[in-house]
Order: structure tokens, then sequence, then C-alpha cells
């Protein structure tokens, strides 16, 4: 068994994720379904597969989905095919089933599963244009002559032009970022160009801004701009001057840290002063007051 399959986030919303059992069961079904139209032979007749399906029976789907699990943690036959007969009542699969055996069908695959044939085609597109960049990049260099290039604007050419190679995973949920944004590419690219700009190469980071500027509701170019900037601006603290062993260091001041110094500082008093001549006549009359009534 070749290839790959595309698992989506919404996944982790459905009842399948609840259960192992569950979810075992749709990962097979996913990796076993045809991504392209063929023919097989039950018995002595040939049953034709479109894409998105595959042929079991209860016996054979027990076998595959038991073999190498613990013996406490197999199912029986009957288990087993009321587990897919459930995803068939959640609209996830469709049944057809004859005396011999059951054909599965994936709902709607050629809407969540594009051919490896399609996917290969988008690898050697992206490979061509960074074959194309580099050769380009050479006859520069031998020529010394100064050419102005212009980025990719599709996302995935644009990563892999500024950052790094991406995997068919990642070339798939850097499509599915562009939907979630219904369908603003410049969005997407912005992540791109300032995951390059912060020096993150990485797709993670990428992925970290566009779940970012999505959960704020962000759908437009504009709105992420006036984001970022706020965050930068919202960063920034005042500057002070510390002295030690002749070095001159300067370190940052929160705004805080001048509200505390203005509420610590002696308040002046409305008293009017008095000069220390007059406290000591005071003090003397005072004592004298004092020994006078002794006596």
């Amino acid at each position: 068994m070749q290839g790959y399959i595309k698992l989506y986030r919404k996944l982790i919303d459905s009842p399948v994720w609840d259960d192992p059992n569950y979810l075992k069961l749709w990962m097979f079904c996913l990796m076993k379904a045809t991504h392209k139209e063929r023919e097989i032979l039950i018995g002595n007749q040939v049953v034709t597969l479109e894409p998105g399906q595959f042929i079991t029976g209860r016996k054979a789907l027990s076998d595959e989905l038991n073999r190498g699990m613990k013996t406490k943690h197999k199912q029986s036959e009957i288990s087993w095919w009321r587990y897919l007969n459930n995803l068939e009542k959640w609209q996830m699969l469709n049944i057809k089933k004859t005396n011999k055996y059951s054909v599965v069908s994936i709902t709607k695959w050629s809407e969540y599963q594009e051919s490896e044939q399609q996917l290969n085609n988008n690898r050697t597109s992206n490979e061509q244009q960074l074959n194309t960049n580099k050769n380009v990049k050479n006859v520069e260099n031998e020529k010394k002559k100064e050419v102005t290039t212009t980025a990719p604007e599709n996302p995935v050419q644009l990563f892999e032009y500024i950052l790094c190679r991406l995997s068919p995973i990642q070339m798939e949920s850097l499509s599915q970022w562009i939907d979630d944004f219904k369908g603003n590419q410049e969005i997407v690219n912005a992540a791109i160009k300032l995951a390059d700009k912060k020096n993150k190469r990485n797709f993670n980071f990428v992925e970290f801004l566009l779940k970012e500027w999505h959960s704020n509701n962000l759908m437009d170019i504009d709105r992420v701009r006036a984001y970022e900037r706020e965050k930068f601006n919202s960063s920034k603290v005042k500057p002070f001057a510390r002295k030690g062993k002749g070095i001159v260091r300067t370190e940052m001041l929160p705004d805080w840290f001048e509200e505390n110094e203005q509420q610590s500082k002696p308040q002046p008093s409305d008293q009017p002063a008095v000069n220390d001549g007059e406290q000591m006549s005071e003090f003397e009359r005072l004592m004298e007051l004092r020994k006078n009534s002794g006596s």
C-alpha cells in the first residue's frame, strides 16, 4: 500500500475522535479506498471500483483490523461490522452489500481527497519552479548582472521560494488555510513574509500566525496589518540609563515605573516652614513651665 491520505482538523469534532476503535476503523477505510478507477477480480466476477471505494466483508474486515493487536484489545466480527454500519449512519460512508462481499464508498471522497497524480503534478511543478529559480541565480552570478526578481504569489511557491521545502501534507495544510481565509492568498503570503522577516523559517511559525489571525477573525489584509502594528506598538517600552563601573547601560523602563516613582515622591506640605531658632525657643518655654509646675 503506497501513497497517503489527507486528514482535516474538523475530525476532532466528530464522534469518531472520541473512540479509538472508530478512529482506527475510519483511518482504515480512508487508506483502503482506491485513489483511481480500477478493476478487481472477486471469484469469477470483475468488479469496477470508483475513486473512494473498496471491497470488504465481515471476516476480512475483522481480520485486518485485529491483526497485530493484543488479545484483550481485539474486537469480534460483529463489533467491527456494527462500527462500520454506524459510520454509514453518520453519513461518512455508504455500504453496498451483496451475498459475497460489500462495496464501501467514502462520502465526498472527491471533495476531500485529491488524487495522488494531482499531488505529484503539484510537487513536480514546484520543483521545476525551484530549479528554474536556482538556474537564474547561477546565471546572474556568472554574468555579475543585477536582476530584479519578483517573488511568486502562490503561497506554496512563495513558502518554498523564501523559507524552505514543504512536505505534501504541509502543502495541503497551506491550501486549507487559503480556504479558511475565504480564498485570500494575500493573508497567507503575509504570514510567510512575516516569518521570513522574524527569521522563523519553519512551517509551524507560519501556521501559528495564521491560527492567531483566524481566531481573531482577521479576514482581510488591512485588518491583519493593523493588528500586527498594534501588537508592535504595545510591546514598546521606554529606555533609561543605568551607570555602573564606568559603563553606561541602556535598559528598558516600563510605563508603570514612572507612575510608581511619582507616587513615592514626598508631597509638599501646606503648613508654613518653621526655622530652627523658633523650634528651640518653644522647647525652652515648655521646659520652664514644667520646672515651675514641679516646684
